[in-house]
């Protein structure tokens, strides 16, 4: 890659990762269109440890109350930010077992352009769908474990690319009547483990092909992630419950045209 490349795929996965849009939309665009080289194993991870460490850092008094409570929990000690945090784990095993058994199949059969156009137009309906589908007035704290589960099943056929990880898991918290507010926090504190787990897999696989990398790269591909998903989560919060999802549904909608366009027709 170039420099120009590395900050814009940078920017693309930061300002993706979170929005409701589908971040393997985005990135499959600028290698059909311009012709650009995959960005290899290396630099995804860097990508990722970017967003990671964007949202740690947004919630990172929720993060650190929920640590505290869960371990104060396994002496006994129960609260709500405690079974939030259990809430968390167990919405995360589905996204799990989903990585493991289907990654191949992701990875060959469903990563053609056809599908991603296809997933970005159908779910992005299913979340103009929850959106418009009163009442939203409940926060993350009031769901149950059933409901966690739920929210959780969804963040697991995300893994079919285009689906796009946060707007289905915010489709699901809308469906069982979070504000937009709450279901797009659950989402977030959802994707720390589940962007960890995925990273730390990506990082032995990176580790096993013994590749060379190119160090500086890699820290600006993250340092511009990170920068980027925070900003976007940011705002994404700050708006969130006056601005709906609409915006974000037209969107997808004309994304998956254009990649019908140009991949498929």
């Amino acid at each position: 890659m170039d420099m120009f490349q590395l900050i814009v795929l940078a920017l693309v996965q930061g300002f993706t990762e979170f929005l409701p849009i589908s971040s393997s939309a985005h990135l499959i665009l600028p290698s059909a269109l311009l012709g650009w080289p995959d960005q290899g194993l290396a630099f995804d991870v860097s990508l990722h440890v970017g967003s990671l460490l964007a949202v740690i850092w947004y919630f990172r008094k929720e993060v650190v109350e929920l640590l505290q409570s869960w371990f104060a929990s396994l002496t006994g000690k129960h609260t709500p930010q405690s079974r939030l945090a259990w809430l968390i784990i167990l919405a995360t095993i589905p996204a799990v077992i989903a990585g493991l058994l289907l990654n191949d199949l992701v990875s060959t059969v469903l990563r053609g352009p056809w599908v991603i156009a296809a997933t970005t137009i159908i779910f992005g309906l299913l979340l103009w769908y929850a959106d418009r589908n009163p009442p939203q007035q409940q926060d993350e704290m009031s769901l149950s474990w059933k409901q966690a589960l739920f929210v959780g099943i969804a963040q697991a056929i995300a893994i079919v690319p285009g689906t796009s990880r946060s707007g289905i898991t915010i489709t699901a918290g809308l469906m069982l009547g979070l504000t937009r507010t709450a279901a797009a926090r659950f989402s977030f504190l959802m994707s720390i483990p589940t962007i960890l787990g995925a990273g730390t897999l990506m990082t032995v696989k990176l580790v096993e092909s013994k590749v060379d990398v190119i160090w500086h790269e890699l820290f600006l591909g993250a340092v511009i992630s990170f920068v980027a998903a925070y900003v976007c989560i940011y705002f994404f919060m700050k708006i969130i419950q006056r601005m709906g999802m609409m915006p974000f549904v037209i969107y997808r909608l004309a994304l998956g045209i254009v990649l019908l366009y140009v991949f498929v027709f």
